[in-house]
């Protein structure tokens, strides 16, 4: 058990944790100026970007750290809160270190790179790109209806996307706003979700949108500053994101809203990562997201994700895009296992906050010293989780058969 005053100092040094981790926002370091998009446009695309990025000051974090350490007793949960704090001071690091080679190397160390292990030890992020564009490319000539149907500007998704924020999330609905200079359709923080001006939206997007932005980012956001005793849950930092996205793709996965030009979007940034580690410039990896999209700004747009921050010759770029796949993979797998061993219960935890899966033990402990409640928003998939059981329960089957033998009847059932 964990006696009052302990339960008081881990407190503040998950106030002050979180208090610094306010400070090192990532993504919004790393924008890039939207005349910075119309010069190379202007260019003929024919022209490197030029990106200058401001010294970032860390006194105010390194102060908290400071005496975040200095409070630190020798409890796991402290054990963790360490983690917690070198989590964020990893940011620091990132943020200090643009557009040097050490930025990708710290990338690296925080989101991984693409042939990097995957918890069975063979496969990698990469593997399953490639697989992945194997098996998607097979179905170009039989996949028509998956892009068809009304298209919505992005004024018409705030006010759709508006509406339902506002029946899950009530008096705590983040605003809904159209903004210029975002790399991604839309981002979403617990304040705000933001679309991107002049992208149009299909019927599935609406969908994405909600199961991923909104059921997941704002919910864990909204969750984690909910929980007085332990702050820290509501922090955003890099280490986390792998978790998150994972969860956010998963969940658009579950609820049968994920369709195949948005797995070619998250596949190809994998892809297009390791073109720029072997050495493929912005331009080189901007063509390559052209040929995919035939769209410049969207080609644009999802070049510059990988090169934020990194080095715009190639060979350095930011590696923070594998976490969708990536993480997909790990939350699949996380929710397998659970359902397996009839512990459902730990897949409501995912959502108590900002976590990374490795924090889940912790998550568990500070549950049963009563120091966290249960998370408030939730998806419907895990409100319910019927359907997830059902999957799982067929998956674990069907995942342990020997597939060789099997395919080649099929295969052979559908030959002219």
């Amino acid at each position: 058990m964990i006696g009052q005053p302990d339960k008081l100092r881990i407190k503040k040094i998950s106030d002050l944790v979180y208090e610094a981790s306010r400070k090192v926002r990532i993504l919004g370091y790393l924008n890039w100026p939207v005349s910075v998009r119309y010069k190379f446009f202007r260019s003929g695309s024919e022209r490197l970007p030029e990106i200058e990025y401001p010294q970032f000051d860390a006194s105010f974090v390194n102060k908290n750290l400071k005496e975040a350490k200095g409070l630190l007793g020798d409890t796991p949960v402290d054990d963790w809160l360490k983690k917690k704090i070198n989590d964020v001071d990893s940011g620091v690091t990132l943020l200090k270190h643009c557009g040097t080679k050490k930025f990708f190397q710290q990338s690296v160390k925080i989101y991984g790179r693409p042939k990097e292990k995957l918890r069975d030890g063979k496969s990698t992020p990469l593997d399953l790109a490639e697989h992945l564009r194997s098996v998607l490319n097979s179905q170009s000539k039989t996949t028509g209806s998956l892009f068809a149907g009304t298209l919505f500007s992005s004024e018409d998704i705030q006010k759709i996307i508006r509406k339902r924020v506002r029946k899950v999330f009530g008096d705590n609905s983040p605003a809904v706003i159209v903004a210029d200079n975002i790399s991604a359709k839309a981002t979403a923080s617990s304040r705000r979700i933001r679309i991107r001006r002049g992208v149009k939206f299909s019927n599935k997007d609406v969908d994405q949108l909600m199961n991923h932005e909104a059921l997941v980012h704002v919910a864990t956001t909204l969750n984690g500053r909910s929980q007085k005793m332990m702050r820290v849950l509501g922090a955003n930092y890099g280490a986390v994101t792998k978790t998150q996205e994972g969860l956010a793709v998963f969940s658009e996965f579950i609820t049968g809203c994920i369709d195949v030009k948005r797995m070619n979007r998250v596949l190809d940034r994998v892809l297009a990562i390791q073109m720029a580690i072997d050495g493929a410039d912005f331009i080189e990896v901007y063509r390559f997201f052209l040929s995919r999209t035939q769209l410049k700004t969207e080609a644009y747009e999802s070049t510059r994700r990988i090169f934020r921050g990194g080095v715009l010759t190639g060979r350095y770029p930011f590696t923070k895009d594998i976490v969708y796949l990536d993480g997909m993979v790990r939350i699949h797998n996380f929710c397998r296992t659970a359902v397996s061993k009839g512990r459902n219960d730990v897949i409501e935890s995912l959502f108590i906050g900002k976590i990374d899966l490795d924090d889940i033990p912790i998550i568990l402990k500070l549950k049963s010293e009563g120091m966290l409640k249960k998370p408030k928003f939730l998806p419907y998939w895990v409100k319910d989780m019927n359907y997830l059981v059902s999957y799982f329960a067929l998956s674990t089957f069907v995942s342990a058969m020997d597939h060789s033998r099997a395919d080649d009847y099929y295969e052979g059932l559908f030959r002219d």
